[in-house]
């Protein structure tokens, strides 16, 4: 990578964890209302806070990470749901992975999956969505 590109790159990745940060405390509140509060399964909570953090997180994303302008919004909130959606099997993987077979504690679980959830979501995003 070249210098700007690398720039670029690191720029983008910086503001899409800031965004991302923002979209933990979105997808922490819902999965805990739903799963402590209304008694939902966990992992049924889990997915409620993680869709509703990617709905979230495309509008910061679209306007402020990637500054996109794409006149096509509904096929690129398809395309940025779908790589969401691809995290939520990632980030359901690692969670029930910590939880269930290594019994690791719920919400603490929860910070590691996210994590790597947002390491593939913006790679996809980056050379996928917001080309």
């Amino acid at each position: 990578m070249s210098g700007y590109l690398s720039t670029v790159f690191l720029r983008k990745l910086l503001k899409f964890a800031v965004v991302g940060f923002s979209g933990v405390f979105v997808d922490f509140s819902f999965t805990f209302v739903s799963k402590e509060w209304l008694r939902i399964p966990r992992y049924i909570a889990n997915a409620i806070g993680f869709t509703l953090a990617s709905g979230w997180n495309y509008y910061f994303n679209r306007i402020w990470t990637f500054e996109s302008h794409n006149p096509e919004i509904m096929m690129e909130f398809s395309m940025f749901f779908t790589v969401s959606l691809i995290g939520l099997l990632v980030n359901t993987l690692v969670l029930w992975l910590l939880v269930s077979k290594f019994k690791r504690h719920f919400y603490l679980s929860k910070i590691f999956a996210i994590a790597v959830a947002s390491l593939w979501n913006f790679l996809a995003n980056y050379y996928i969505t917001f080309v």
